[in-house]
């Protein structure tokens, strides 16, 4: 009779009791991991419910996807994107994030929608996006970055730095950015008086020399005088279209005449009659010589590279339009006959 019982203390009792235990637990995880990536994605698709909508003009309701249509896709809605056709590169990323089965894969064209929505101007769905993809991958160190520029976008700084600690945390560099945040705050504030905009913008400016230009543009447009006073000559490269384009009543003739490099230019636009040329900018000091040998038809008309992602622009930028970075906009400026009217401020 004691034979018939299981013999409990049988190493082999124990060894296949320990296997049977662990099929057991793989067995609950493997489930209990199915049931969350079904949750996960039945929360998903409720999500990117609240994206669907009329704009998309691209109808992808009955079309059957397949893993290869990936790439190819995606670099259409890319294509979509660049030339401005936001509804189509939307439905597009839609569809694909709908059908893709991997969580990375996702992930990236969860962030690719968000950019979408941000160039496209929908802030709001592209917060939502973001806040979504930080949920399930908190240390995404690129969408944190992308969230902040929508707080930016938004004019609600203080959740702009609210990005600022976990990315300290992710170990980045942060200091330009909080001045910017700074800066940008405090130049759209309706709370702070005039005076004390410029003791404070003055302040940022010693701790972020890289602000330099847009706190020269900000000063131009509060307190002029304050402005040439930090205007320095040995940067004129990165203010000539500004400088160009001040008008008259702007401008401080008794620091313009003391100094050759401001006198060449406002020579060179006309506004002295005193011949200078030594401004050590080839297009300038090209002008000037013109103008003295009689030529006074000429003008600089000005492009707007990102020193980034080296993207050109017509027009000037705090963020890169093309890759959101700061301080990266370089001044190029080329000679070209003038236009009937030029004397205005980009103000």
């Amino acid at each position: 009779m004691e034979q018939l019982l299981p013999a409990y203390d049988d190493p082999l009792f124990s060894i296949l009791l320990i296997i049977v235990i662990a099929l057991i637990i793989a067995l609950v995880t493997y489930g209990w991991g199915l049931y969350r990536q079904q949750r996960e994605e039945g929360n998903l698709l409720k999500f990117l419910e609240k994206f669907d909508g009329s704009e998309c003009a691209l109808d992808t309701s009955d079309m059957p996807y397949e893993t290869n249509m990936l790439k190819p896709l995606t670099l259409l809605a890319k294509a979509f994107e660049n030339t401005g056709e936001y509804h189509k590169s939307i439905n597009i990323y839609l569809y694909l994030i709908k059908h893709i089965n991997h969580e990375s894969g996702e992930i990236e064209l969860m962030e690719r929608l968000g950019n979408t929505y941000l160039h496209a101007g929908f802030l709001e769905r592209s917060k939502s996006i973001y806040l979504e993809i930080l949920r399930r991958t908190p240390r995404n160190i690129q969408v944190l970055y992308e969230l902040g520029i929508v707080y930016e976008a938004m004019h609600r700084y203080d959740k702009a730095k609210e990005i600022l600690e976990p990315l300290k945390v992710l170990g980045e560099n942060t200091t330009a950015l909080e001045h910017f945040f700074d800066f940008s705050q405090l130049i759209t504030s309706k709370t702070v008086e005039t005076d004390e905009k410029v003791v404070k913008i003055k302040a940022i400016l010693k701790k972020q020399p890289s602000l330099y230009r847009q706190i020269v543009t900000a000063l131009l447009q509060l307190d002029t005088k304050s402005a040439w006073e930090i205007i320095d000559p040995e940067r004129m490269k990165e203010l000539i279209d500004i400088l160009w384009f001040l008008p008259n009543s702007q401008l401080d003739l008794d620091i313009i005449s003391s100094n050759e490099k401001l006198h060449t230019l406002y020579y060179a636009k006309g506004y002295l009659q005193k011949p200078m040329i030594r401004s050590g900018i080839f297009s300038l000091d090209m002008l000037a010589t013109s103008r003295k040998g009689g030529f006074e038809e000429g003008d600089l008309l000005f492009s707007y590279l990102c020193t980034k992602c080296k993207q050109s622009f017509p027009v000037s930028f705090t963020r890169c339009p093309n890759c959101m970075a700061i301080n990266s906009v370089q001044v190029e400026e080329k000679i070209a006959k003038s236009s009937p009217k030029t004397d205005y401020s980009i103000f």
